[in-house]
């Protein structure tokens, strides 16, 4: 996938129906989908221990992505409504980030694993692969419950046309983006 494909979250920037680039899913109920995901970059840390090698997970940092080329709206039903929704499902995941990377720094913090491999490069390469599999499994559970909260979100807001509801939201996601400044 190429950066243009990608949006990361800023509180500068509003998704534009333009931002939707996949074709729409016709067996699908909803008039519109947004594909987001989390991206994460980390440092390993080694350290000799009784002449074995183990490593620590530290410095995690996480991005908010809208994937432009798998987001889709079917043209007839893109009401700024519809569009205001779908941005909110953009904050949702960004205004549980941080508590996504606490958790998972938590989670690693001070424990070292042991590496494996054959020699120095090739422990390097295992502690790197293995790190980052561990962060992916956490973010596993993550994905799963952004995607309840999501589900919520949508029932509570009914796809965007509980106004009362949605506002409600917005008024939320606007206190997210004035923190981010």
């Amino acid at each position: 996938m190429e950066d243009s494909d990608i949006i990361t979250w800023s509180e500068n920037y509003y998704l534009k129906w333009s931002d939707f680039l996949a074709d729409p899913n016709p067996s699908a109920f909803e008039d519109s989908s947004s594909k987001i995901k989390y991206h994460h970059t980390w440092t390993v840390k080694s350290d000799m221990v009784d002449r074995k090698i183990f490593y620590q997970i530290e410095k995690i940092q996480l991005s908010t992505l809208f994937l432009r080329h798998l987001s889709w709206v079917r043209d007839q039903h893109s009401s700024d409504n519809l569009l205001n929704h779908e941005q909110g499902h953009f904050d949702l995941a960004e205004s549980i980030r941080d508590t996504i990377v606490k958790n998972i720094e938590d989670k690693f913090r001070e424990k070292r694993f042991p590496t494996r491999g054959q020699n120095e490069e090739q422990r390097k390469q295992f502690a790197r692969e293995d790190s980052g599999l561990m962060i992916t499994k956490e973010l596993e559970k993550w994905n799963e419950i952004l995607s309840e909260k999501r589900q919520k979100y949508v029932e509570e807001t009914e796809y965007g046309q509980n106004i009362e509801k949605q506002k409600e939201y917005d008024e939320k996601f606007q206190k997210l983006r004035k923190s981010t400044m």
